[in-house]
């Protein structure tokens, strides 16, 4: 495994080839840098609120007790160059601008951009190899100041590592909850297998 540098990574965008990165829009080749590209917010938000229940409860799908973790969160929307307040541990689900290919052999991690990491902000999640979509943004406040982000910056960083094997991200057994998305996609646990399993553990005891 090794990290891309910037020459690879002009090359990989450039290329006609398929297997190749796809980035796009880059508006500027200085959202490239040595060894990362400066990734831009997007224009929609999943914000998390307060129910007068006492907590969200990821049962199974079928589960009659469950309420929709939907439920849980309130869509907005920004245009381009507008503010979006994010308030004090608050979780807010976004996605960047840029709608991201990978190849079969190049995963990515995505980091907040130090700038406004020092702000409070965290964001942390990587790209399997052969991933579609937007890059999704688990945006957190850790601080305790709301802080005004503009939609449209560049606020996050993606490295991209080459593996010397080819991975199949999609063809990898179980169904990907969370492909091809291009706008904010709230967490799917309740779908999660196991939980169907312990449910019913927890009904026969």
């Amino acid at each position: 495994m090794r990290l891309l540098t910037r020459n690879e990574i002009l090359a990989s965008l450039s290329s006609g080839d398929p297997d190749s990165l796809f980035l796009d829009p880059v508006l500027s080749d200085d959202q490239i840098g040595s060894i990362s590209v400066d990734l831009r917010l997007g224009y929609d938000f999943s914000v998390s609120i307060l129910t007068r229940r006492a907590a969200i409860e990821p049962f199974p799908a079928d589960n009659v007790k469950k309420r929709g973790i939907q439920s849980y969160f309130q869509e907005t929307r920004r245009r381009l160059g507008e503010r979006f307040v994010l308030y004090p541990h608050q979780v807010v689900l976004s996605t960047t601008v840029e709608f991201l290919a990978l190849p079969k052999n190049i995963y990515a991690d995505i980091s907040i951009r130090s700038s406004y990491g020092r702000l409070g902000i965290g964001v942390s999640t990587s790209m399997q190899p052969g991933w579609r979509g937007t890059v999704p943004l688990e945006l957190f406040n850790h601080g305790n100041t709301p802080i005004e982000m503009v939609v449209g910056s560049c606020v996050c960083q993606a490295r991209f590592y080459e593996i010397d094997q080819a991975a199949d991200y999609v063809g990898a057994g179980a169904g990907r909850k969370y492909y091809g998305t291009v706008r904010p996609a709230v967490s799917k646990a309740d779908h999660d297998e196991e939980l169907a399993h312990l449910d019913r553990m927890g009904q026969s005891a």
